[in-house]
């Protein structure tokens, strides 16, 4: 799954819609992935620009996540953001229920993926790497499980619902 750039800024302004007001936004950083390094950088210059602090947790493997998730709830964090990475995507299918009690009540956790890019992923594990193509997202949308937003206590502000490409109820 290649970087989007410009996707995760716009993880933490989202974030930062479902959570009014948020100064503390947890990211989980999968340093392992060399998508990694711009993410991160692209995400401090963003929050620096909105006055939020970034307070990352360092995760190397899957067995790394839920102390990660520990790690930021202990740090108070209102948000959290999830890095796109290969490793994070796959292992997480984020939030799990332990993950989930993990947090503050009031946490919104934002993950985004490109879901064409997760199907053709799987059918390419066995191809040569110069057989591979190379594909970006050239359509993204925003979806907004009102199920799972209510279930986790989070609000979802009218500003946000108009803008989404579908709810689901």
């Amino acid at each position: 799954m290649p970087y989007v750039k410009g996707l995760p800024a716009k993880q933490l302004q989202l974030a930062r819609e479902i959570v009014p007001g948020a100064t503390r936004i947890g990211l989980i950083d999968d340093v392992t992935d060399p998508k990694a390094h711009p993410q991160r950088q692209e995400i401090d210059a963003t929050g620096r620009g909105l006055e939020i602090e970034i307070v990352p947790a360092e995760v190397r493997a899957a067995a790394d996540i839920d102390a990660a998730f520990k790690a930021l709830a202990s740090a108070g964090v209102q948000a959290v953001i999830v890095e796109q990475s290969n490793m994070l995507v796959n292992a997480s299918r984020l939030p799990k229920p332990q993950r989930r009690r993990a947090c503050p009540p009031s946490t919104a956790i934002a993950s985004m993926s490109t879901q064409a890019g997760l199907r053709r992923q799987f059918g390419l594990v066995q191809s040569k790497p110069s057989d591979l193509p190379i594909e970006f997202p050239t359509n993204l949308e925003l979806l907004i499980n009102m199920n799972t937003a209510k279930a986790l206590g989070i609000t979802v502000p009218s500003s946000l619902l108009v803008r989404a490409d579908e709810v689901i109820e």
